[in-house]
């Protein structure tokens, strides 16, 4: 059954981390079945229990999944296998457009910011037992969500979108709740959900956001949260409309229990105004991460949702980090407050960029979306192959396999450092590489 590779261990933990060694090494392969439970036991000497107990830590983990009578098996994408890893490097000579960067030229430089969190540091040094967040950068927050007509509500800081959202379920869900997630969608999400033993429900999304007919689907079938991408979605560029967040606002209103999590992923890059969906829950919360505007390795995200959430997220931080470092905090309140993003002209280069390509891909009769963001989709019936020819052109694009499981397949083109005269050229690789595809939604 296990061909060469033999599970080995006496204790839970040691036949479980056997178990997972297998799988990153891919001696056992996503899809492959498990020894039944007894046949194990009697195999390795141990008591079935011993087999059960490591069988189950490695679904809380998300490495194995249970099938009824069939066994268990290895997941189809298993937990211990990110699915960063699956990605096109570029060698030399080669384009890369597929790691989801911004534009550097269209970052703010940081000087002026980490100086003045510098002396207002010196002035008030950072200790132990203050606010984990900092007042004034938490009423600038505030007032921006305010603004964009998001609910009150406290205000927390995280290390990150991702970690906020990892934050957020871990207070909320068990291993085994369902988590219904877009599909396409980042691929980190889709990796986070398994690794916490939780259970991804797929829903289809096109260019206005997540299907409704899908949502319901997932909420018929027991999904405890929801994860909504309100702009710039990754990696289809998907926003939310006000005609699809009054659908969406209308299914969720009638199961106030389920827990809603926004990633607001295009704030200050995005000139699309934003329709959030929350309050309509008991348990909600918005993520505005600073990564896309002010620079991937500030890592630092606002959090606001319902008192009990934040609070459940405060409480659990200050048990590990602590809180995350002020003077971070500060200093992007020096770029909010010196208006170091020009955000009409960065959404304005962005969306050039985007729609210059999406346009001349449909000129070549390739359906490509892209509404916002710096990310263009393009479904393909061949994504292997797709991926190759391009790479042969001279252009690295990322794999469509990284944010799917279900939907159809395609590439992720990233257009943040794709200029005017790149277009036509890329256009024509593309065209060549994927050939004609038919207009659809991708969900």
């Amino acid at each position: 059954m296990l061909g060469e590779y033999r599970i080995t261990g006496r204790g839970a933990a040691e036949i479980s981390a056997s178990v997972e060694r297998g799988v990153g090494s891919g001696e056992l392969a996503p899809g492959q079945p498990l020894p039944p439970m007894r046949e194990l036991a009697t195999e390795l000497g141990v008591n079935p229990n011993t087999v059960a107990a490591a069988y189950r830590a490695l679904r809380d983990r998300g490495v194995i999944e249970t099938v009824g009578r069939r066994g268990s098996r290895v997941r189809s994408r298993p937990a211990s296998t990110a699915r960063g890893s699956i990605r096109v490097d570029a060698p030399p000579g080669v384009r890369d457009i597929s790691e989801g960067n911004p534009d550097p030229a269209l970052l703010p430089p940081l000087d002026d910011a980490l100086a003045a969190a510098a002396r207002h540091n010196a002035a008030h040094p950072g200790l132990y037992g203050q606010d984990p967040v900092d007042p004034e950068f938490a009423r600038l927050a505030r007032a921006g969500l305010d603004s964009d007509g998001v609910p009150p509500g406290p205000v927390a800081v995280t290390s990150g979108s991702l970690d906020a959202i990892e934050r957020v379920l871990a207070a909320h869900l068990r291993p085994g709740d369902a988590v219904a997630v877009e599909d396409p969608g980042w691929g980190s999400l889709l990796d986070l959900v398994p690794a916490l033993g939780l259970r991804l429900v797929p829903v289809g999304v096109d260019d206005e956001g997540p299907l409704p007919a899908d949502l319901d689907r997932a909420l018929r079938a027991g999904a405890r949260a929801v994860v909504v991408t309100c702009r710039a979605q990754n990696p289809t560029g998907a926003s939310v409309s006000a005609d699809r967040a009054a659908r969406l606002r209308a299914l969720l209103a009638a199961r106030p229990e389920v827990l809603l999590i926004e990633d607001d992923h295009g704030h200050s890059i995005v000139d699309l105004p934003l329709h959030p969906l929350a309050g309509v829950t008991d348990r909600w919360v918005l993520v505005r991460s600073t990564a896309k505007a002010y620079g991937p390795d500030l890592r630092l995200a606002v959090l606001t949702g319902d008192a009990l959430t934040v609070d459940r997220v405060g409480g659990r931080q200050q048990l590990g980090p602590g809180w995350v470092s002020r003077l971070l905090q500060r200093a992007v309140l020096h770029l909010w407050t010196s208006g170091a993003v020009d955000v009409p002209a960065v959404a304005r280069a962005y969306g050039e960029r985007r729609g210059g390509l999406v346009a001349a891909l449909a000129e070549r009769g390739v359906a490509a979306h892209g509404r916002s963001g710096m990310n263009v989709w393009v479904p393909v019936a061949d994504e292997t192959g797709a991926v190759a020819r391009l790479l042969h052109a001279g252009w690295a694009v990322a794999p469509g396999a990284r944010f799917t499981t279900l939907a159809p397949r395609g590439v992720r083109l990233t257009v943040s450092t794709v200029t005017a005269d790149d277009i036509g050229p890329l256009a024509d690789a593309v065209a060549s590489a994927a050939g004609p595809a038919p207009a659809r939604s991708y969900g």
